[in-house]
């Protein structure tokens, strides 16, 4: 018979130790897993989100004049009358060291219309950049041609117009192409315009008042970003809308940490089962390996024989440990996690992870029981027999 089977049959034969060293390992591995997975989980719905979140950074023009308001954000130093960013200077921003950690650029021109006798704020944008700028819209009709325009919500109802009405303004015809629903900030006040024709309008070829910019948040350096852009457009202001960003990533490094310490206390429990556990089974198999001794029997081989049989429960409760976890996060993620999929990926990187380190722990617990067992005098072990 060989060692391995030796160490099988008794594992066998006491099931319910091996059941107590499986089931401390097992809560081990699983809260560690379930943890980390679940942290990884609400990391990449906030990653996901922000980079559905729209414009992140904002590029406006150096001046000491009037103030802006837009997006309930203040934005000081811009003036619609005075100097404009040039769409030449926007160039500029494609060249950057983290251009490919752009994803839209949006250049603005805004300035006030008067629509049946009130005085609007139209925004000329480019639309092809506004499906990533601003993702929320949901628009009633259709994106708007040369001499069209868009309205929003709250200016669609103070103006009186719906889809299809007309109106003048500087000379100019203009059609509702659609009108924007509710969105809770101040794209509910203004008109849009295709970029070309608020440039025309205004007489601004050429020229912008501001731009938007999309940057991808996974792992996207801002900070950098804004240094970057700075530099290509010297005589603009850039800036990062990051605040609420960094708050929440840095909640979650803190939950993340202070999990971790809670997993690390889980599992000196589960070691110190395992210890336990094995330390009882190695004095009640005191004549056992007394006659394994006795018939020839090394010391290395008494403790292989421990050393498997904690490699077969440990490896077994890193296998669990990983299934529970996993499917412990898929749970959460449904009650936790607003919006999310609740599609929890395998991550193989993690199951090994979780098979190594609930196999590193049974080893290690299961090293003192071993050198126990390996010094026992064979002929004091004999005579309880």
């Amino acid at each position: 018979m060989t060692l391995k089977q030796i160490s099988i049959k008794n594992l066998i034969r006491r099931k319910g130790k091996a059941f107590f060293v499986l089931a401390g390992l097992v809560i081990g591995v699983s809260t560690v897993v379930g943890i980390i997975s679940y942290i990884d989980a609400m990391t990449g719905d906030i990653n996901h989100k922000l980079e559905k979140y729209g414009a992140n950074i904002l590029i406006v023009p150096r001046t000491e004049n009037l103030t802006l308001t837009y997006g309930g954000l203040s934005l000081g130093g811009v003036s619609f009358e005075m100097r404009e960013i040039r769409e030449a200077e926007l160039a500029q921003v494609s060249s950057i060291k983290n251009a490919q950690n752009i994803a839209a650029l949006g250049p603005l021109v805004l300035g006030v219309v008067d629509v049946n006798s009130r005085k609007v704020l139209l925004a000329g944008v480019d639309f092809s950049a506004s499906a990533i700028l601003k993702p929320w819209w949901q628009l009633q009709g259709q994106l708007p041609d040369e001499n069209g325009v868009i309205l929003g919500a709250e200016a669609a109802r103070i103006l009186k117009l719906n889809s299809g009405d007309r109106f003048a303004t500087r000379g100019r015809d203009f059609v509702v192409s659609g009108i924007l629903q509710p969105t809770g900030s101040q794209d509910d006040q203004l008109v849009f315009a295709r970029l070309s024709t608020a440039q025309a309008l205004f007489d601004k070829g050429g020229r912008v008042s501001m731009a938007e910019v999309a940057a991808l948040c996974h792992d996207c350096p801002i900070d950098a970003m804004v240094k970057q852009i700075s530099d290509a457009l010297p005589g603009a202001k850039v800036m990062a809308i990051q605040q609420v960003v960094k708050g929440r990533m840095q909640t979650l490094g803190q939950f993340k940490k202070f999990s971790f310490g809670i997993s690390g206390v889980i599992l000196l429990i589960g070691s110190l089962v395992v210890l336990v556990t094995m330390m009882s089974s190695v004095r009640e198999r005191t004549d056992e390996i007394g006659i394994f001794r006795a018939i020839g029997f090394r010391k290395r081989h008494v403790m292989k024989i421990i050393f498997i049989e904690a490699a077969i429960v440990s490896g077994l409760a890193g296998i669990m440990g990983y299934v529970l976890g996993w499917g412990s996060t898929k749970v959460a993620v449904h009650f936790f996690i607003d919006g999310h999929s609740g599609i929890v990926p395998f991550n193989a990187e993690l199951a090994a992870g979780a098979f190594l380190l609930a196999l590193v722990i049974g080893l290690v617990a299961s090293a003192y029981p071993a050198v126990m067992a390996a010094r026992l005098d064979p002929g004091e072990a004999l005579r309880t027999l």
